[in-house]
């Protein structure tokens, strides 16, 4: 549309070259025995609102597995509400991930929340915030700087994890 149709190839083969790297790099890491975090990602607070689809499957590939998959085919947030936290409290993720579009994410709020100190995440401090305009809007972003993001937070968590570090 805009006459830069090389361009745009070379940008879509470095996502994907990006893309693949990081798969590979998880690989190698679940290989040598490193284990994969059960992860919550939040959309929302109040109500918890869980991760969109695009999220879901950026996750998966920075090595992480999404705690709500079954909820992340929904399109709209209403129908990604969890509507009994209690239940994220049983599905005990390693890593939390905020991203509450137009507000800032609060771990110690997350933390704070009744029966949340039992998770693993809360104990051991794996609360991390990704800015919605990095991660919730499909996209170069998501595709660069999100997951990108998302890598680099379940890497230290699989090396502390491995090192014994974590609880």
């Amino acid at each position: 549309m805009v006459g830069q149709g090389a361009q745009g190839l070379e940008r879509i083969a470095a996502m994907q070259a990006q893309l693949a790297a990081i798969e590979a790099t998880v690989s190698q890491h679940v290989a040598a025995g490193a284990r994969r975090p059960k992860v919550y990602f939040e959309e929302w607070d109040e109500p918890p609102i869980s991760a969109i689809r695009w999220v879901s499957e950026l996750l998966g590939i920075a090595g992480g597995d999404d705690c709500f998959p079954e909820l992340a085919h929904a399109h709209a947030g209403k129908q990604r509400i969890i509507a009994d936290s209690a239940e994220i409290v049983r599905r005990n993720p390693d890593i939390i991930i905020g991203s509450w579009c137009g507000k800032k994410f609060r771990p110690e709020n997350v933390a704070a929340r009744a029966g949340w100190q039992a998770v693993n995440a809360v104990r051991n401090s794996q609360l991390f915030e990704i800015k919605s305009c990095d991660i919730l809007q499909p996209g170069p972003a998501a595709l660069t700087d999100g997951v990108a993001q998302l890598h680099a937070i379940v890497m230290r968590w699989m090396d502390a994890d491995r090192s014994g570090a974590l609880q």
